[in-house]
């Protein structure tokens, strides 16, 4: 009986150290991922896009006030540095286009034909009188002799009497060469213009967009979709969007699906056949799980792909444990088995 004591007490010991080791084990993946290892001046992020110039990687967000446009700035995705606004007043045709704004917002940078694309959104909460507009700059370093943007005008708007909101621009080139912006909130959803490659502006200024997203309407209620993101990957187009209510803090609610399509018209289908012109997808980002409950309400996604081929996806959150201040967020993508991506956050 005395060695079968010993034995068991053994064996608990042994399960105990075990137990331990895996417990340390899941606390070190934590400490590994890229979202628990982000430092520096990461708040106030929302709507952020990231692109990388030489050896810094630069995150452009909305901005207000005479902070329009905000900047930051790093070396190894990890260590954040805030740098001055972009602008610190809104063009003056943009200013007659929506009276009444105060800030630029959903910012997109690219860099197409030797110059890097700014598109940005204005309006005012709540409406669909607003406008995109366009800044180009042949770079990035504001200590460059090359440096500063150039304001090319309006691209796009919407008023009362569109079925769209001008909102939360993306540009792509796809496979064949040609250029276009998604972009859209609320409404009747996403929609799909094809530009001049020369200009960045619509192709054909009076051209009906392609719808590509759209959530139906509860009988009496909105049909809340926006921020659009397309990647190419792998023979598909794959378009982000955001469901649900940013802007609220921890309540939040937030979530970033994805679909994808052979075609960058569409149409774009979740893992399940579900179509996002019918509000549906399969869900990409979504808040922390309900026992922890920092990062509520993760969306309005960017991308990045790595000049070594890696991928990451960037977006926003807000953060409970800072009384919900919207926080910069960015996770490596695996792509899986099945070829679709999986968030590592």
């Amino acid at each position: 009986m005395r060695f079968a004591k010993i034995a068991l007490a053994s064996g608990l010991a042994a399960l105990a150290l075990g137990g331990a080791a895996i417990a340390q084990q899941a606390g070190t993946a934590t400490q590994a991922t890229l979202n628990s290892r982000l430092t520096g001046d990461l708040t106030p992020t929302h709507d952020p896009v990231i692109i990388r110039e030489g050896d810094t990687y630069h995150v452009f967000s909305t901005g207000h006030g005479q902070r329009l446009i905000e900047t930051r700035t790093s070396q190894d995705l990890v260590h954040w540095t805030a740098g001055a606004p972009l602008f610190n007043a809104i063009p003056d045709w943009a200013k007659k286009a929506v009276p009444g704004t105060d800030g630029m917002w959903a910012p997109d940078i690219s860099f197409v034909n030797g110059r890097y694309r700014l598109y940005y959104s204005i309006s005012t909460f709540g409406s669909n009188r607003s406008a995109i507009g366009l800044f180009t700059s042949k770079t990035l370093d504001p200590k460059s002799r090359d440096y500063g943007w150039r304001d090319e005008g309006l691209v796009v708007a919407s008023t009362p009497a569109d079925d769209f909101n001008a909102i939360d621009p993306n540009f792509i080139v796809d496979r064949d060469g040609r250029h276009w912006l998604s972009l859209g909130s609320f409404w009747s959803g996403i929609k799909l213009f094809e530009l001049d490659p020369k200009t960045g502006k619509p192709l054909q200024p009076n051209a009906k967009p392609v719808s590509i997203a759209q959530r139906p309407a509860p009988a009496g209620g909105p049909a809340p979709i926006e921020a659009p993101f397309i990647v190419d990957h792998g023979g598909y187009y794959w378009l982000m969007v955001s469901y649900d209510y940013c802007c609220k803090g921890v309540n939040s609610t937030y979530y970033t699906v994805i679909g994808r399509s052979k075609s960058i018209t569409g149409p774009y289908l979740g893992k399940d056949g579900s179509a996002l012109m019918e509000g549906r997808g399969t869900i990409f980002l979504r808040a922390d799980l309900q026992e922890q409950q920092r990062f509520r309400g993760p969306g309005h996604a960017g991308w990045l792909r790595d000049k070594d081929g890696k991928d990451y996806v960037l977006y926003h959150a807000y953060d409970r444990q800072k009384n919900g201040a919207p926080t910069l967020r960015i996770a490596p993508v695996r792509w899986g088995a099945d070829g679709w991506p999986v968030a590592e956050y």
